[in-house]
Order: structure tokens, then sequence, then C-alpha cells
């Protein structure tokens, strides 16, 4: 409030002088006695003298306008820029550097104070207020550990705050080999699981009765036009290979094997040297 009455005492002084100067244009020409005529005045040393500019606010009021503007504004709108600046810098802040940093002015307005040390997203160590993510990890190797802990998965989007370059290191990771990013068909959300064999993942019995009660097609062709339905990609094209099968002549039934007879042979010999082994083969 005392930023605001020195505006408008400012304000006061301006108008004052500004009237002040009026008055006397206004009385200069309606003098009684009239002026001698006085000799030519001489030239301007100065031939191209402009007049002078009007009265402009000056950059200090410009920037107590603006602060003041900050501090009027709605208590939600403060606490976004706090969190906006701890969210950016990651660093910890008393309320006299959040007012050199952002002007709002934490301690002379407990609305915001009180919202910022309740809210979620800050921590209050009850002198200064630091940005809090969701989860605390700070670098590639802690958010492999963490990633590892949820084994059914965890959701990015409770990972994008952790710290700065999160979305690299998710990229890093999954390009490793380490982690699976894997997108969720009902929200389109990415959800990053651990690719660790030794990890073992406990599927619900409802989920695998599902799988064993769906009935695939018989004919591949059938397959592929579904996982195109579903917006997959076949692995395989049925039709162009049954295609090229024709072209050259070749039957797309696989022949039976035929049973190596060289092969047979060999075993009896290989097993004549031990005949009793089956020497109980014959007496049944």
């Amino acid at each position: 409030m005392a930023l605001q009455e020195k505006l408008d005492s400012f304000k006061r002084q301006q108008e004052k002088c500004q009237s002040m100067l009026s008055n006397i244009a206004k009385s200069a020409p309606s003098r009684s006695t009239p002026a001698p005529r006085s000799a030519p005045a001489a030239a301007s040393p100065l031939p191209n003298a402009r007049p002078s500019a009007p009265i402009k606010f000056s950059n200090d009021t410009e920037r107590l306008q603006h602060i003041n503007s900050i501090r009027k504004a709605p208590v939600g709108a403060q606490m976004k820029r706090v969190i906006d600046i701890l969210y950016q810098t990651r660093q910890a802040y008393t309320p006299e550097q959040i007012n050199e940093a952002c002007h709002v002015d934490v301690n002379g307005n407990r609305d915001v104070f009180e919202g910022l040390r309740k809210n979620p997203k800050v921590y209050f160590d009850g002198k200064r207020f630091s940005y809090k993510a969701k989860h605390d990890v700070k670098n590639k190797s802690e958010l492999l550990v963490l990633v590892r802990k949820f084994i059914e998965g965890i959701a990015v989007i409770d990972l994008k705050d952790a710290y700065p370059n999160v979305m690299e290191d998710l990229q890093a990771l999954k390009a490793a080999g380490q982690i699976w990013l894997l997108s969720n068909f009902d929200s389109q959300e990415d959800i990053a699981f651990p690719n660790d064999p030794r990890v073992l993942i406990k599927v619900d019995d409802d989920l695998k009765e599902l799988f064993r009660s769906i009935e695939l097609p018989r004919d591949m062709l059938d397959i592929e036009k579904d996982l195109q339905k579903n917006g997959m990609k076949p692995a395989t094209n049925t039709a162009k290979r049954r295609a090229a099968a024709q072209v050259q002549g070749i039957s797309s039934k696989p022949k039976p094997k035929q049973k190596n007879k060289e092969f047979s042979k060999k075993a009896k010999l290989t097993n004549a040297h031990l005949p009793e082994l089956f020497q109980s083969l014959k007496n049944t």
C-alpha cells in the first residue's frame, strides 16, 4: 500500500505543476500595460533547436507501475509467477528473494504465503520456498532406479517435472534397452516399464482368461487385417508372399518332412555295440 501512496503523491505533484504552468501561460497575454517594443531577438546560437519534448514518466515510474499491477493481480496469478520461478531455477528462495525475482510480496500478502505453503508443488522449510516434484530424482541413474521400482509401469507425465532434462534421459534409457516406453490407447499417454529379465511380473488371472478366450482367425490375412484396424503394423505380408509364390509356381503349403534313412541306419550301427541295452525289449 505504501507503493500506491507514493504513486498517488507523485501524480498529484505532476498535476499541480501542470496547473501552475497553464495559469502562468494564461496570465501572460492579459496584462493591462502594453509591453514596450523590444529589439529583434538575437539569432539563437542553435539554429536547429527544437521545442522541448513533453514531460513523460521516468523509467522508474513505469517499473513501479508494473510492480503494482503484479501485486494487485489475483492470488492464483501471483502464486503461478512464484512457482514458475521455482520450477525454472530449481533453487530455494526466501520471501525477500522472491520479491526481487518476480515482484511478488510474499510476506506482505498472507493469502499468497499460505497458498504457497500448502501447495503440493512447493516445499517450504520454514525459511525458503523450493519446487517439489512428484518424484525426487535428479539424474538418469536415479531415474532408472525409480522406474525399476514400478514393475507394473509408471506414467511419464508423473516424471516430466522431476528435473529439466528428464525426457531426454527417458529416451536415452529406452535407446539403451533398459526401459520400455509404451503408449496407453485409452489416454494416449506413455508408460515407462523396466526392461529387466530378472524382474518377475505378476499377471492377473482375469487377464490370463481374457487372453485365452480370444479366438484368433485361422487365416493370416485376417490376422493382419485385425492388426491394421487397431493401428498396428503387421510384421508379415501374407498377401504379397502368396502372390510371389503363385508367380514362381511354389506352393504356399509346406511339404511334409521326409525321414532321413541314413540317420536311422547310423543309429542302428551306433547301437549295435550295446546289445545289453535292448535285451529287455527283446524279452517283451
